[in-house]
């Protein structure tokens, strides 16, 4: 019977995903779209539905990608795409709703922008204290949805920002080496080149030349089927990922 805890520890460490600043803060974009629109949109316009579930869909993914992060570097990076096109698509509401009402959206040097990610860079210098959604309250509970609207475009671009340095080191993880489920996948690999190497070497065949496309030593094999059916052929010892064949 396996060991739990040595299982455990052939995973990388997953979840955290409440300490991420990426998390907080679009913990603070969900909650204040949802207030958003319970008070200036109307609640039979699907708007409401479509803006509400793109904030949530920006905070699920982003904690859904770490709980992945122990057994797939590559389902972690999927999620964490996911949740950065979420947040683009409500940034894009934001906007239009601005735009069709008459409003005009803050530029990123005006007095008003730069307050806001003035919190931002204030509480991003000490990572050990949660963001607070309190520290937004000037603007998000402002009277004028103009003034909330322009808000949470400050804070989902500051998201945002957030998230592509995370899929940036994401990408170089994987490149590395991937979570556990890659790494027990080039693990078989390895291990079936392996036996076929000692297959080939154990008969009277010719040295096995090397793959053309992906380097790896090529194996002996018979051709099962078609015109060539009992013949001899070299076929890539990494089959199925690689395909290449070269006569004998």
């Amino acid at each position: 019977m396996s060991d739990p805890a040595a299982s455990r520890s052939r995973l990388r460490p997953s979840g955290g995903y409440r300490d991420l600043r990426s998390f907080q803060t679009a913990t603070i974009v969900y909650d204040a779209t949802v207030a958003f629109c319970e008070r200036f949109i109307d609640p039979r316009s699907r708007l409401v539905d479509q803006m509400v579930q793109a904030a949530r869909s920006g905070r699920q993914n982003i904690a859904e990608g770490s709980r992945a992060s122990a057994t797939s570097s590559q389902t972690e990076l999927r999620l964490v795409n996911v949740a950065r096109a979420s947040l683009d698509e409500l940034l894009l509401d934001y906007e239009d709703f601005l735009r069709q009402r008459g409003h005009r959206q803050w530029a990123k040097e005006d007095p008003e922008a730069q307050a806001v990610r003035a919190v931002g860079r204030r509480t991003a210098g000490h990572p050990s204290d949660p963001s607070d959604p309190s520290d937004y309250s000037p603007w998000l509970d402002h009277a004028d949805p103009a003034v909330r609207a322009n808000t949470l475009i400050c804070l989902i671009h500051q998201t945002n920002y957030l998230l592509d340095q995370q899929i940036r080191a994401l990408e170089a993880q994987f490149v590395e080496g991937g979570g556990y489920s890659e790494q027990l996948a080039a693990a078989r690999i390895a291990h079936r080149t392996k036996n076929r190497s000692d297959s080939s070497n154990q008969s009277d065949n010719p040295t096995a030349p090397t793959c053309r496309l992906c380097g790896q030593p090529m194996a002996l094999r018979t051709a099962k089927k078609g015109p060539n059916a009992g013949s001899p052929f070299w076929g890539c010892s990494g089959y199925p990922e690689c395909r290449a064949i070269q006569s004998v």
